[in-house]
């Protein structure tokens, strides 16, 4: 194994070794300046951040507005809040050792105004600014008004093109560097292009080749790549460190810092990930983003896709194949089904799937009684955690504050259950985003016996390329 030399980041020289930033309480200030400490980039999550009392106890995110624009303001007031309190624990934490980032996700609620006010209450204790899940054009103004490194996050050398072009060559001397995360293999929600297919991943240093070459057209020889993505064993990249036609390579880590002693997450989390198996996470499409995202395989989502599959399609009135009348809602509308659908249709409601929603793409599924009051009353409570969210019809874009189009039952409110398997240990029920090589916790002998390590421990391992 090749001998890790320190890369400049961010201001500083330090280990070429990431925390890959997850959203909602499960990447925290703990974790980062635990991370920073070991002479590596801690990086906590700005999005929906967890605040504290004086005294310690977790200030739960309750909304009391009554509209969804008047809960809106309570999230963005609640990630400034969250944001400058973890950015102050890794600060503290770090010792003054390591770079702090922190991590905001370009599509949630608020985004410019939540990592604003959290670099203007926090001033002085974050180095660099991590920024994915849509192009985050504005990041780069941001990150030059306070003096601090920025590192979009892409999956392709045609993303950073685009953002180059259009706005970071004004701002070139605070891009701290270009995280790639790789669409099949990255945790959490995952840059797959339309004309990219989900089901044949291609390999990651052709494509991180292409973003290198695409920099280097612009002057960016020495400006390092972030490999994200399927990272586990540095011995397995060893040809990618010191490598000339790369440039500087630094690794980011999002599965991994899971389990160690300062991650945040439940026991009951913990212990799950010791147990996965190849093929346990699941790349999917029901998040209400629209992107793709990848997470453990568990009850949620097989609900989620049972329910996807629960489906039909449907007119108003009697047209071509659709022929066959069926009564839906409490006042018995009307629609029309094929004969082969009516009959599919009509074994769900024997099986007690007995409510029909009306999805945006002119077709039905099929729930529960509880679960469809589940979905409306989700639907109903939605906080503008997104910029814009399908399954609640929400957009911060005025003037109307809405997506246009129906609220979509075949997604979920992602805050909720997000905050549900952050601050409880229902691991079955709720959503577990996770990378393709978590299942490697239960092979890897770092981890027998159910050893948990901490993360100066984890960090001194992946260096010994294990």
């Amino acid at each position: 194994m090749k001998a890790l030399n320190a890369l400049r980041l961010s201001g500083a020289e330090v280990l070429p070794l990431v925390e890959g930033g997850k959203g909602v309480s499960v990447s925290n200030g703990v974790s980062a300046g635990a991370w920073a400490a070991a002479g590596g980039i801690g990086t906590f999550s700005a999005v929906n951040a967890d605040s504290y009392t004086p005294d310690g106890r977790l200030v739960r995110q309750i909304y009391e507005g009554r509209t969804r624009r008047e809960r809106h303001e309570e999230l963005i007031a609640f990630g400034i809040q969250g944001g400058i309190q973890q950015a102050r624990t890794a600060y503290e934490m770090s010792g003054g050792r390591g770079r702090i980032h922190a991590n905001i996700l370009w599509e949630m609620g608020g985004a410019e105004r939540v990592i604003t006010g959290i670099l203007e209450g926090a001033k002085g204790l974050i180095h660099g600014i991590t920024c994915g899940a849509g192009m985050p054009y504005r990041l780069s103004e941001i990150a030059a008004r306070f003096k601090v490194y920025y590192y979009p996050i892409v999956s392709s050398a045609r993303a950073f093109n685009a953002l180059w072009r259009r706005a970071y060559h004004k701002t070139r001397e605070w891009l701290g560097g270009v995280v790639y995360e790789d669409p099949w293999l990255a945790g959490g929600h995952n840059g797959l292009s339309n004309s990219e297919d989900p089901e044949k991943p291609e390999p990651p240093y052709p494509r991180v080749l292409a973003l290198r070459r695409t920099m280097n057209d612009f002057g960016l020889t020495t400006t390092p790549i972030v490999m994200a993505g399927g990272v586990w064993y540095l011995r397995e990249w060893e040809d990618w460190i010191d490598n000339r036609e790369l440039g500087p390579i630094a690794f980011q880590f999002g599965t991994r810092p899971l389990l160690t002693k300062e991650s945040p997450i439940s026991e009951a989390w913990k212990r799950r990930l010791l147990t996965l198996k190849p093929g346990d996470v699941l790349l999917n499409r029901f998040s209400p983003t629209g992107f793709w995202s990848s997470a453990v395989n568990n009850g949620f989502l097989q609900e989620l896709r049972a329910r996807n599959e629960r489906q039909v399609a449907y007119t108003a009135q009697a047209l071509g194949e659709h022929t066959e009348a069926f009564a839906t809602g409490p006042r018995g509308r009307t629609v029309y089904l094929t004969p082969n659908d009516a009959a599919r249709a009509r074994a769900w409601v024997a099986q007690g799937y007995t409510e029909a929603m009306r999805t945006p793409d002119g077709t039905l599924i099929f729930v529960s009684p509880e679960k469809a009051a589940e979905i409306r009353r989700d639907q109903i409570e939605c906080m503008g955690c997104l910029s814009a969210c399908r399954f609640s019809n929400w957009s911060q874009q005025e003037p109307d504050f809405t997506t246009g189009k129906k609220a979509d039952p075949r997604s979920f409110c992602i805050q909720k259950t997000l905050q549900d398997i952050a601050h409880g240990d229902d691991v079955e029920r709720n959503l577990m985003f996770a990378g393709h090589n978590a299942y490697r916790f239960a092979t890897d002998p770092f981890y027998s016996n159910g050893f948990i390590p901490t993360v100066k421990e984890l960090v001194a391992r992946i260096e010994t390329g294990d």
